[in-house]
Order: structure tokens, then sequence, then C-alpha cells
């Protein structure tokens, strides 16, 4: 009913609590609290807060907001791509090269400046990924 513990019993209860109740040994142990004591959870556990899940899905997100399939870092489910290949030439085709492109494009203007014959523009023949493309 609002009673406070002493130091001296708190310490009790911690001793207690550390040697019947910690560990992986006592896991599932149950507590029993008395004089007036009650157990309050100061978290999720593992199973509510499923963890693995949740890194997954934020790892998913972030790859696919900058253009990366989820496939290639490991990610499971959502294989969009029959396989590892594909989804390496996909990434290539629609994240790396627009982006390599862009920069090209804005070097070859910051130095057309000086030297009007000159264009920077990526060699796409060096990018092993998109290989088979090239094959066909």
């Amino acid at each position: 009913d609002g009673e406070r513990l002493t130091a001296d019993q708190f310490e009790a209860l911690k001793a207690e609590l550390g040697e019947a109740h910690a560990g992986a040994r006592n896991a599932g142990r149950p507590l029993l609290l008395e004089g007036g004591l009650d157990w309050k959870p100061m978290s999720l556990t593992p199973h509510d807060m499923d963890f693995i899940a949740g890194k997954h899905a934020a790892a998913r997100e972030i790859a696919l907001a900058f253009g990366v399939p989820p496939q290639l870092l490991g990610i499971p489910g959502d294989a969009t791509y029959a396989n590892y290949r594909e989804a390496n030439a996909a990434f290539w085709r629609g994240t790396v090269i627009p982006l390599v492109r862009k920069a090209a494009g804005a070097m070859t203007g910051w130095l057309g400046g000086r030297f009007s014959d000159c264009r920077i523009e990526p060699d796409l023949d060096a990018v092993p990924a998109l290989q088979v493309e090239r094959d066909a």
C-alpha cells in the first residue's frame, strides 16, 4: 500500500533475484513476490518485437529507397528477380548507370568551360554485371 522498501530490504531482494532468477539456467522460473510487491515488465519480449523480421524490413526499405534490390544484400523474401545475376544487372541499369551518367555530365559541363572538346563518359563495357547483355 505505497510502502517503500528499506535499503537493506532492497539489497536483500536484489541479491535473491540475482541468485534465483538470473541467467539462462533460471529462465522461466516463476517469481513469487510478497509484501505487496508486484512485477511490471519493462520491455517487450523478443517474440513480441520480432527483431529479425524488423531488421529485414528496415533493411529492405532502406535498400529500396536507394534503388538497391534487397536480394543483393541477402535480405530474405522479396525475390523479384529470378536470380542474383539478374538483380545485379537491374541494379546497374536502374541505379548505378544513371548516377554515373549524371556525375559524368556534371563533370563534362564543368570542364567544358576550359576544354571545349572534353567529354567524360562511363565505360559500360568494363562492367562485369552487364556482360551477359553485351554477349546476347
